[in-house]
């Protein structure tokens, strides 16, 4: 510690030796940079503030119906992108800024200032945008806020439409292609229905349930068949004589049932109806009912004596009475009737046999079948999704694209385009200060930087660590009181030429403060 503060006093004392020089260069630098912050030109601003207004009824009333785009963000990318190289082109023709400039040099160098010091602030929540422009002139400032608004409002959006267009026209392109695939998979699948007509489901039965019904119903049509068949035998039998006839009755029973005489057999109808009536009235003593009971006797009689005569006929000419026979008549009608039933019963059942003889050997093909069905009815539906889904989008952005065109943004110009009164750069109150805390910074940069360059020893123990050589001894000066007296005097005038120039420092501070004051 002792050592550090012994090198920091060496220093010290090799910078105080050298004073002179470091007030010098203080003073120097301080003339000069004030000297260049008086230089500097003075710089107006121009401002002008813009209110986007990107609310509207509308917007949340169509929300969920239409593909809304996010209007904050585009406008607000819009003020991010709007200080571009055509836009400030297009502003230094507009300010008539160019009218001095003779070289493409010069033009790009404009720009590029123009560039540098445009300024867009804008508040997000609020949707207020602040721009700024500095320059030595003050027309010229305002100007350019003045174009640079004119191009921010007439912009609207425009990019973000074309956008809006780009994106219709390629959904319009996928509509289309997938219409052009929809009619395809349509135009596949109608053929694999008629190529494969005989094995689709009919009302939600598969080609199984399909076999067993049919397999079912060819069974009854056998049954069927073969019950026609043995109805058809038992008739011609009948016929044939090979069994009992209802012409031939036994000869020991007079039968004449099943054997209809219809002048004997209407009178008895008549007769047992009327002894119907008369019972509900009478009893069996009463002589109407007796009456009647003797005439249906006699009538029953002659129907007998008729059948027996008519067996007697029959017996004596076969042919004549099976031919004249009502009932024969009856049987052979049956019998043809039987014939034209099996004929059609055949027919189902070959009709039958042949379906199923069809569909089991179908079933053999039905997996390959059921799979690429399952393919190209997959293959359609996802067309048909896809391009449902591309017309309810294109749909959605024509009714977006007609509200932003209907409701739109609306520019609202809240600070017209205005200059400040005073110049706002540059700040010389503080500058002047800096100027000060320069110039004493280069006066201690200096003096130390020559206390270095041409150290001077003060004691022994420098002087013998610099050397590295023994030390005989040292010689003390004695100073008089003309040297104390010169001294005071070297003192004397440094302190004054440091108040001096602090003091400068401080009037001009003064004079600039009053005058600032004057003009505001």
């Amino acid at each position: 510690m002792d050592e550090l503060l012994r090198q920091a006093t060496t220093i010290l004392r090799g910078m105080w030796k050298r004073r002179w020089l470091g007030i010098i260069v203080a003073w120097i630098v301080a003339l000069a940079s004030v000297a260049a912050v008086l230089a500097i030109p003075d710089k107006y601003e121009a401002s002008a503030r813009i209110f986007v207004d990107t609310q509207s009824i509308l917007r949340p009333l169509m929300s969920g119906l239409v593909t809304q785009p996010n209007i904050d963000q585009q406008v607000m990318m819009l003020s991010r992108t709007l200080i571009t190289r055509p836009n400030v082109e297009k502003l230094i023709r507009m300010a008539d800024l160019d009218l001095g400039v003779e070289s493409k040099a010069d033009r790009d160098a404009l720009a590029e200032r123009l560039m540098s010091s445009l300024k867009i602030v804008n508040t997000s929540r609020d949707n207020i945008y602040t721009i700024n422009y500095r320059d030595t002139q003050p027309e010229h400032a305002k100007r350019v806020v003045q174009s640079l608004v004119s191009i921010f409002v007439e912009s609207n959006l425009g990019d973000a439409r074309k956008d809006s267009e780009s994106a219709r026209r390629f959904i319009d392109e996928q509509i289309t292609t997938y219409e052009k695939k929809l009619e395809e998979a349509e135009a596949r699948l109608k053929e694999f229905k008629l190529r494969n007509l005989a094995t689709q489901s009919v009302e939600g039965k598969d080609h199984f349930t399909q076999m067993s019904e049919t397999g079912a119903l060819l069974e009854q049509s056998k049954l069927a068949l073969r019950e026609a068949e043995q109805s058809h035998e038992a008739l011609k039998r009948h016929i044939l004589g090979e069994e009992p006839s209802l012409l031939s009755a036994p000869p020991r029973e007079e039968s004449v049932s099943g054997v209809s005489i219809p002048e004997i057999d209407s009178r008895l109808d008549a007769m047992q109806r009327n002894l119907d009536a008369m019972l509900q009235r009478f009893t069996e003593k009463h002589p109407d009912v007796r009456s009647a009971r003797r005439l249906i006797k006699d009538l029953e009689e002659q129907k007998r004596e008729e059948v027996k005569a008519r067996r007697l006929a029959a017996a004596a000419n076969p042919s004549s009475s099976m031919s004249t026979n009502p009932v024969h008549q009856q049987l052979a009608i049956s019998v043809s009737e039987a014939e034209a039933n099996i004929a059609a019963l055949q027919t189902r059942v070959a009709e039958y046999q042949e379906r199923y003889d069809r569909m089991q050997e179908a079933v053999k093909m039905m997996p390959q079948i059921e799979a690429e069905f399952a393919q190209l009815n997959r293959d359609y539906e996802i067309n048909k999704k896809n391009y449902e889904q591309l017309v309810q989008r294109r749909e959605s952005a024509n009714m977006g694209s007609e509200i932003n065109n209907s409701v739109g943004v609306d520019f609202r110009l809240i600070d017209p385009p205005r200059v400040s009164p005073k110049p706002v750069a540059p700040n010389r109150t503080i500058f002047l200060p800096l100027t000060l805390l320069l110039a004493l910074g280069a006066g201690v940069a200096v003096t130390f930087a020559a206390s270095q360059v041409r150290p001077v020893f003060f004691d022994s123990r420098a002087l013998r660590e610099a050397c590295s050589l023994p030390l005989l001894g040292t010689v003390s000066m004695l100073t008089d009181d003309a040297t104390k007296r010169g001294e005071r005097r070297d003192l004397i005038r440094f302190a004054a030429a440091c108040i001096s120039l602090i003091g400068a420092y401080s009037a001009g501070l003064l004079a600039l403060f009053l005058f600032s004051v004057r003009t505001a």
